[in-house]
């Protein structure tokens, strides 16, 4: 099981905001490239957006993720799909809190699985998938981070800078 923690100086709904929200998922999640539509019906289970996952150009698949799961602002599960590599379960938990100097901050946790044919290789997977997640929480962050970006309340004040597995 590759579980990833990091914790940012944001508001809890506002890190979910950013999970709920597909048009960000290129600005942080590694290997995705670019949103190439969302259901209308987003953010209700079922329902998808699409994407193109890879190294890019002609080195991409477009494919889709679905919500499985929602819990706002606590839980988002997704199921990931890169065809033909194969597909992956996706949780986020997040809990909100507050830093030493009462600013809101939020834990991310993000649990990512193979499943389906790909279940198997799991302890195989485990290390890459670990890695990949470490960098994905850590451009998040850094987008949570970023100036000027809404809502950036507390989010402007900045965030530890290590990942840590779990």
């Amino acid at each position: 099981m590759a579980t990833v923690t990091r914790h940012v100086l944001a508001p809890i709904e506002d890190v979910f905001e950013v999970l709920l929200t597909p048009d960000t998922y290129p600005h942080w999640l590694a290997g995705c490239q670019e949103i190439r539509a969302v259901d209308s019906d987003w953010p209700a289970i079922g329902s998808r957006f699409h994407h193109r996952v890879g190294l890019a150009g002609p080195l991409t698949i477009a494919d889709h993720t679905k919500i499985v799961e929602i819990d706002a602002p606590d839980l988002l599960v997704l199921e990931v799909r890169a065809r033909p590599l194969g597909r992956g379960r996706s949780e986020f938990r997040l809990v909100g809190g507050t830093d030493q100097h009462g600013r809101p901050s939020t834990r991310i946790a993000l649990d990512e699985v193979p499943i389906g044919a790909l279940a198997p290789l799991t302890s195989v997977l485990d290390p890459l998938i670990r890695s990949r997640n470490i960098a994905s929480l850590n451009a998040l962050v850094a987008l949570l981070n970023s100036p000027g970006r809404a809502p950036a309340k507390a989010a402007q004040a900045g965030g530890e800078h290590d990942a840590t597995s779990a």
